[in-house]
């Protein structure tokens, strides 16, 4: 909901315009974090200890046993210092991935326009797929697979039966932009899948799912509960390139870059070290 609200301003801006404004902000978040929870005095002086046994390389270049000795310190004190940088990364590593899964949500995905087919795949429950795939009764009752389209989509093809895998496949055409919700029919059980028309940077969940770690790195949604019929629904939306200075690339790219250089701008003025 943060994500959503903080992004709404640039929805209709360039991609790139929301993209860096949130890694400029994401850059200093971790600026913070970093300060409030290493040891930043500790960080100083394994620094301060590492930079010395290097300049003691180059004062004593034709002392060999110094050398090594110089090496050895090196070694060692970037191992402690490593091991000063891991809390600080264990704190941020947590809010990091579950900020990206919500940006992949707004910047990971096309939207799709009127007149252009997308794929939809639902998956079915292994106790309810049936004997003969998706089309008989199952043991737990009938598991034939309807998908309910509503005004604004229509159907381009009939469903596609895959049933190795107890899978169902249909196409699907956007006559008019919008937020809509397709209907999964599966016996008496209906389930809901978000289908979004739009130009706009929006939230847009490709897929929704009864397993933990997808409904972690996919929360556009929620997830199944236990013995639904119904393990994902998935909306094949075509994968976002940002371009970049002229580079079409994945928008974590500019993200971590853009933060990066953000960090070690500020590292100083914010008096962090790292």
């Amino acid at each position: 909901v943060i994500v959503d609200l903080a992004l709404f301003p640039f929805r209709e801006m360039s991609p790139m315009i929301g993209l860096t404004c949130f890694s400029l902000a994401a850059g200093v978040g971790m600026l913070y974090v970093f300060k409030w929870t290493s040891d930043q005095k500790g960080l100083e002086d394994v620094k301060r200890k590492i930079h010395a046994g290097i300049f003691e390389i180059r004062l004593f270049s034709d002392d060999i046993q110094a050398i090594f000795a110089a090496q050895r310190d090196i070694f060692r004190y970037n191992f402690v210092y490593l091991r000063l940088a891991l809390t600080p990364l264990l704190w941020m590593i947590i809010p990091f991935v579950l900020m990206v899964a919500q940006l992949q949500l707004h910047y990971g995905y096309e939207g799709l326009m009127v007149g252009e087919p997308v794929i939809v795949k639902v998956a079915i429950s292994g106790e309810w797929a049936g004997g003969d795939g998706l089309e008989t009764e199952g043991a737990a009752g009938s598991s034939v697979v309807e998908l309910e389209v509503p005004d604004g989509l229509r159907l381009e093809t009939p469903r596609l039966t895959i049933r190795s895998l107890n899978q169902a496949e249909w196409r699907l055409v956007a006559d008019q932009p919008g937020s809509y919700e397709l209907g999964i029919r599966v016996g008496d059980q209906v389930y809901s899948k978000s289908v979004e028309v739009s130009s706009q940077v929006v939230k847009r969940s490709p897929i929704r799912t009864d397993r933990f770690l997808d409904q972690l790195l996919f929360p556009g949604e929620p997830g199944f509960p236990s013995g639904a019929a119904v393990s994902a629904i998935e909306v094949l939306y075509p994968e976002r390139k940002v371009n970049f200075f002229g580079w079409d690339t994945h928008w974590m790219v500019p993200f971590i870059i853009i933060a990066i250089i953000l960090a070690f701008a500020l590292k100083k003025p914010l008096r962090v070290t790292f």
